[in-house]
């Protein structure tokens, strides 16, 4: 099955703070459902379907569903971490275009910054092997930054043009958590964090959340918002398995990444701009590698000397700031990702980052850890006329 063109996103909404230590985790699942129906002008009576994943708290969907309110017939508690709810998107459109709901709801929420929130699963499989041994986020995508300037000779200051873009871009964002424009020199001056990362080569920790609306084009086109459609998607897992297929230089965004641009009918040249999850710096480039927009080695070379910056660079990013500069809700930067590219494409984006004429986006996610285990998720979205 085919998911061109067979939903749409009519709602999407980002929770403005990044600080909650008053709000429990439920109700910014709330603010958030409520803040994106409204954005598609529709209503909670309106929605019978609902797509959560383990940040939703209690029973995930069960819970939840009956804490908004919401009367469903199809439910989703996927979990591939912050690639999720990129996923949620296209699984979404599949239940949609099966006849499963026509109004779908996708939420995300928490609250890591005002509580001690638990990142491993201490009974995963690999926790017992890899987690002694120091194996955190920072020290996996350490070990990815590291390799790749092995391989292709990628530098720090390359690496920091990523950061240097965002912050360009959250300082027109007046929710972004860090909005003051940094240097390549601040950057690689601040603290190391795992070698060769820095602390400005890491993402924010924020409160906060988001939440999105996917509906069938029949209800699209009776909504008074523009019609943001859904071309193409890809999901995709990568694995080390047990050291037999490991390649720190190449993410599972290189599988999702074409299986979204061949069902989308487009190409990286035809992309206007991208969404691209940047939970590290390190965590950019190799997915602008892998979904095609440079070839592989050619990263650091690729978004040097601003080109990633709007109105500046070839390839517009992240406009919002994203997990870098503005907002990483609950560790998680995938749904976030998808808010901006609608904004973009409907020409709702901050005034000086709008890209212009902007009518094809692409959203891509890494969920797990990039060193190790992951996922990726990818969709490509298009504004019709």
């Amino acid at each position: 099955m085919s998911l061109r063109n067979a939903a749409c996103i009519a709602g999407a909404f980002e929770h403005p703070t990044r600080l909650a230590p008053d709000m429990t985790t439920p109700q910014l699942h709330a603010e958030c459902a409520a803040g994106a129906l409204a954005d598609a002008g529709l209503s909670v009576t309106d929605v019978d379907g609902y797509f959560c994943a383990t940040d939703a708290p209690g029973f995930g969907p069960i819970s939840m569903i009956d804490y908004l309110g919401l009367t469903v017939r199809h439910t989703d508690s996927t979990e591939m971490g912050g690639c999720t709810y990129i996923q949620h998107v296209a699984h979404a459109a599949q239940a949609i275009a099966m006849g499963k709901c026509s109004v779908a709801l996708i939420t995300l929420a928490g609250r890591p910054r005002s509580e001690a929130v638990q990142r491993f699963r201490p009974g995963a499989p690999e926790s017992a092997f890899e987690q002694w041994v120091g194996l955190t986020n920072h020290t996996s995508y350490g070990m990815c930054a590291a390799r790749h300037m092995h391989e292709f000779g990628t530098t720090s200051e390359q690496l920091a043009w990523i950061k240097v873009a965002a912050s360009h871009h959250a300082q027109h964002n007046p929710h972004a958590m860090l909005p003051k424009v940094v240097t390549v020199e601040d950057v690689v001056n601040s603290p190391m964090i795992a070698d060769p990362l820095h602390r400005l080569d890491c993402c924010v920790t924020t409160d906060g959340g988001g939440a999105l609306v996917v509906v069938s084009p029949e209800i699209a086109r009776t909504l008074d918002r523009p019609v943001i459609s859904l071309l193409g998607a890809g999901e995709a897992t990568k694995g080390p398995s047990g050291g037999l297929a490991l390649d720190l230089t190449t993410s599972a965004a290189a599988q999702s990444g074409p299986r979204a641009f061949e069902e989308a009918g487009v190409t990286p040249a035809d992309i206007k701009y991208a969404s691209i999850y940047d939970s590290f710096t390190i965590t950019v480039l190799l997915q602008l590698e892998d979904l095609g927009f440079c070839a592989k080695g050619e990263g650091g070379k690729f978004v040097a000397d601003g080109n990633l910056i709007s109105g500046v660079g070839k390839l517009p990013f992240n406009t919002d700031g994203g997990g870098l500069c503005n907002n990483h809700p609950m560790f998680r930067g995938g749904i976030t990702k998808v808010i901006e590219a609608v904004r973009q494409l409907r020409g709702e984006a901050a005034p000086a980052v709008q890209v212009p004429n902007c009518d094809l986006a692409v959203a891509t996610g890494i969920g797990g850890s990039l060193g190790a285990r992951h996922g990726a998720a990818t969709i490509i979205l298009e504004r019709q006329s």
